[in-house]
């Protein structure tokens, strides 16, 4: 039998601290090196012209000048404002259990995960502010260089704009190692509540690839919720493990739409029948009343989303229908900034309806990064079947309501619905992001840097010697 624990029974604490390095990073260490022996590389001895060594001594100096400061800045960033990585998506408090864990993989391209992985969770706004941020840098830096040739200020902006697609594309295409949450309790339950797979008219992955993907990013329960489709929920449950804790169990749900908001309805065409039109594309309400008719085996509705706070009804206990779970983190680029601006009034009215709080990936096969999950205790999960944790699932939603979910969330800038800090995204962001890194990742940010000067060093030298020779 399974013991299902309906209480927010996870371990918190009034101070964020960290995991150990190697509980953060699986088994890996790594020595720490100080900045200021990193600092201390001799310079070799350059043969030029007069002319030619003055401008390249400036320009290796200043290249060295932004390599040790770059260095510095990596490993002293947030020094005394140091924050973690996740966060209680409800309260903004800390977590201490469960904790976010890095690959050696993954931390040893720190510099392509962390900005990835940054900006796969940023909202859209903060993408059009990080582009029109990054552009006006770039004018600026070009409005010193106005003596150069046109074709200098061709190849320059031919680069910047090059840069910018191909990191976009590199964000959603390029394969890398995931970020994982793990917990040190076997009875916590991390959940995806919310994700498409080919069957959606918008998605780009099938339902193994999905499956995988969500075995990267740490969970072990994803919900497949298609528009108006469960084919592909259906076929990823024909290969779910048994017992239920020897893999990512894959369950059914389907996202549909009720008075013009998009909801999901786990197991609506396996125990229910008669919920939705005929084309699945909306909610029958007389058909979700007459199956809320008897306590518990009520629907459970999940708001995704939400736009208009006041536009769907909650359930108001057994035996009625409504809202009983709601979505506080989504992770579609043009959900996640309204998601994070209405934060406390969705964690508000979620407590005062009791209303279960849930995180959505929206995961359409693009990105490699997850905003946030959802955490549920329930007791000898492991070892039950991929059916019966399904079920376990949303019975403690119906009894637990708000008390029934955690939801833990992974932290970028937030501006809180300012327009003024959504402008300075060029700066928040990359500040939030090196906050947020632990010392492994600080130290392979140090190697980085240090190695691509190098090379530029090295490049140069070369180049000026020949020129000389």
């Amino acid at each position: 039998d399974i013991t299902v624990i309906v209480s927010r029974t996870f371990d918190t604490g009034a101070m964020a601290t960290y995991p150990s390095e190697s509980s953060r990073n699986g088994s890996m260490t790594a020595p720490r090196v100080a900045a200021s022996k990193m600092g201390d590389t001799a310079m070799a001895d350059v043969r030029m012209t007069t002319t030619e060594t003055s401008a390249g001594m400036i320009g290796t100096r200043r290249r060295k000048f932004i390599a040790q400061w770059t260095g510095y800045g990596v490993l002293d960033e947030g020094m005394g404002v140091r924050v973690p990585p996740i966060f209680d998506a409800a309260t903004r408090g800390a977590v201490i259990d469960p904790f976010l864990e890095l690959s050696l993989g993954y931390v040893a391209i720190a510099p392509v995960s962390n900005v990835l992985d940054t900006m796969t969770v940023m909202s859209a706004n903060q993408h059009i502010a990080m582009f029109v941020g990054a552009l006006a840098l770039f004018l600026l830096w070009r409005l010193f260089k106005r003596r150069a040739g046109l074709k200098s200020h061709a190849v320059a902006s031919a680069t910047f704009l090059g840069s910018v697609v191909l990191t976009y594309c590199a964000m959603a295409l390029l394969p890398r190692p995931m970020a994982a949450l793990r917990s040190n309790s076997d009875s916590v339950v991390k959940i995806d509540f919310h994700s498409h797979s080919v069957e959606s008219h918008d998605g780009h992955q099938d339902v193994e690839a999905i499956r995988e993907w969500h075995r990267k990013a740490g969970y072990d329960v994803a919900y497949i919720t298609d528009h108006a489709s469960v084919a592909g929920a259906e076929r990823g449950m024909v290969n779910n493990p048994d017992p239920a804790g020897s893999g990512v169990i894959l369950l059914q749900g389907i996202e549909t739409t009720w008075s013009g908001e998009h909801v999901t309805i786990p197991n609506v065409e396996r125990v229910y029948r008669g919920l939705l039109t005929a084309n699945r594309g909306d909610v029958d309400t007389a058909g979700l009343r007459l199956a809320g008719f008897i306590p518990g085996r009520e629907p459970v509705v999940i708001w995704n989303h939400p736009r208009r706070l006041d536009a769907l009804p909650p359930a108001t206990g057994p035996g009625t229908t409504g809202i009983r779970a709601m979505e506080i983190v989504n992770g579609a680029p043009k959900d996640a900034g309204r998601l994070r601006a209405t934060r406390d009034q969705i964690a508000t009215m979620a407590q005062g309806g009791n209303i279960a709080l849930t995180a959505g990936s929206d995961n359409h096969g693009f990105g490699y990064a997850t905003p946030g999950w959802t955490l549920m205790m329930i007791v000898g999960w492991r070892g039950a079947t991929a059916d019966a944790v399904g079920l376990k699932i949303e019975q403690v939603i119906r009894e637990g309501g708000y008390q029934a979910t955690r939801v833990v969330e992974r932290r970028v800038a937030d501006p809180r619905n300012s327009i003024g800090l959504t402008t300075l995204s060029v700066f928040t962001v990359p500040w939030t992001m090196f906050t947020t890194l632990s010392n492994d990742e600080r130290l392979w940010w140090l190697i980085w840097t240090w190695l691509l000067w190098g090379s530029t060093w090295f490049i140069r030298r070369r180049r000026s010697k020949e020129s000389t020779a």
